[in-house]
């Protein structure tokens, strides 16, 4: 229990980051929206879609795979080799694709910026910095330098995310707002490669990634495959119904893909954690870990789906403007109920990473991917953008079953299914009271949400769903 207290303070420090970088998000789309057309609102979404995916191919599944192989490792010299090696592979590979990039940078603006080319050159730079800050961001998270990793993908957001506002404030065009993305991205890479350099020094030998090549390139399928299902609907809209189709679609798609915020942290510890287990026959402790996270992830994610699908229209009008409210409101329930099946596919796969069966992983995504995308086709140009927030719920919820159906071959499923039902029951009267109070302003939004906390609570705890012992791992978290 003892490492799971340690592992649940390293959860809150990641949650409270991303806590943070999901605000930032908010904070920022009244004012783009305020201030920019919705075609543009929608340009930004494509700029930020892009960048998004560049990282999963061009990074050929190795910031995951420095991640299993090292996080056990206790040799400097052989991390500093597999660290380097790693690192020069992705670098040649990146420079494969701002080539890329350049040469059929007309066909990509023209199908995503509207013809901008500056947008497209400053995404150029921008996706070989978050390539390279990938791997750098993985190397803290392989050795839980957990406060590093946290500090860095705050400030990387909110350095961006700050210098946009200011551009939009001052009334700049679209073209330079997207610049301050670029800063936030530079800005991190000097100072996280200064300091790795620091950690670790140089050196001239590398060593052969045969191994590690053979365990990282299935995931890149599983990578991408993960992308289209999370970003090509904002494309397939774009294609077929245009910029300002997407300008509409992304606020609600935002607020209910804002669960997935409590997903990361597992996401990111999990990995790193349990190989030392798995490695030393102790499936008893990673099972109790899976078990403890799963639970902790359900407790926290299905009354916020409640909460978020209710509020939606509410925040919406706040946060954006008339329009994109009343048309996207409804998407958000959609994908905050995709997202809860998403986050128990994201802690249930550990078991087959550790078994390192990645290439299950790899044809589940493949399948969830043309799946997607073909959903996305049929339904779009008929139902519009709530085609695509279907076919965003039936993907995941597609991985989710496949990924369960698999994992259990090799390890029990961590579920607590009584604490499950308790969760349910306690979300849904708590849902009750949002829907009967039913606030339209910020204040009285606040003020139902802070009731709403403590009545999901205290039904939790009359029905015995969560105990002293884990109360205090929650005070711990916290």
């Amino acid at each position: 229990m003892d490492e799971y207290v340690q592992f649940i303070k390293r959860i809150g420090i990641v949650g409270i980051a991303n806590i943070l970088i999901s605000l930032s998000g908010l904070i920022f789309i009244p004012i783009i929206t305020k201030n920019f057309s919705t075609s543009n609102y929608g340009v930004w979404a494509q700029v930020n879609t892009l960048v998004a995916l560049v990282p999963n191919i061009v990074n050929l599944g190795l910031p995951y795979t420095m991640v299993r192989f090292l996080a056990a490792e206790k040799d400097k010299e052989i991390i500093k080799q597999s660290f380097y090696s790693m690192m020069l592979l992705v670098l040649c590979s990146t420079i494969i694709m701002v080539l890329v990039f350049l040469i059929f940078s007309h066909q990509i603006a023209d199908a995503l910026f509207d013809g901008n080319m500056q947008i497209m050159l400053t995404v150029t730079v921008i996706s070989f910095l978050a390539c390279i800050n990938l791997m750098f961001l993985s190397y803290f998270r392989t050795f839980q330098q957990i406060k590093f990793y946290s500090t860095f993908l705050v400030l990387q957001t909110y350095i961006g995310v700050g210098v946009s506002i200011i551009f939009t404030l001052m009334h700049y065009p679209i073209e330079i707002v997207v610049l301050g993305l670029l800063a936030g991205y530079l800005a991190v890479f000097i100072v996280m490669g200064v300091l790795i350099v620091r950690q670790l020094g140089f050196t001239t030998k590398f060593k052969s990634l045969r191994e590690e090549l053979k365990f990282a390139l299935p995931t890149v399928p599983n990578n991408v495959s993960s992308w289209v299902v999370d970003s090509s609907d904002k494309f397939v809209i774009g294609i077929f119904l245009g910029s300002a189709a997407v300008g509409c679609y992304s606020p609600g798609y935002a607020l209910g893909s804002i669960l997935l915020m409590f997903l990361t942290p597992f996401a990111v510890l999990l990995p790193a954690v349990l190989p030392e287990y798995y490695e030393s026959g102790n499936m008893d402790k990673v099972n109790t870990f899976l078990t403890y996270s799963m639970k902790y992830y359900l407790l926290i994610t299905v009354p916020a789906a409640v909460g978020l699908s209710l509020l939606s229209k509410p925040l919406l009008y706040i946060l954006t403007t008339e329009i994109i409210a009343n048309q996207g409101y409804m998407i958000t329930p959609l994908v905050a109920l995709g997202a809860i099946f998403m986050g128990i596919y994201g802690i249930v796969n550990n078991i087959i990473i550790l078994e390192k069966k990645t290439v299950i992983l790899g044809y589940i995504w493949i399948s969830v991917a043309i799946l997607n995308i073909v959903l996305n086709v049929i339904a779009v140009p008929y139902i519009g953008i709530y085609g695509a927030g279907i076919a965003t719920l039936i993907c995941y919820f597609f991985a989710f079953a496949v990924t369960l159906i698999y994992s259990r071959r090799y390890s029990v499923l961590p579920f607590d299914f009584k604490s499950v039902i308790k969760i349910l029951i306690s979300s849904a009267v708590m849902g009750i009271f949002v829907m009967l109070a039913n606030p339209q302003s910020i204040f009285g939004i606040l003020i139902v949400i802070a009731i709403a906390v403590v009545i999901y609570f205290a039904i939790l705890i009359l029905l015995k769903g969560i105990d002293k012992k884990e109360l205090n791992l929650i005070k711990s978290m916290i």
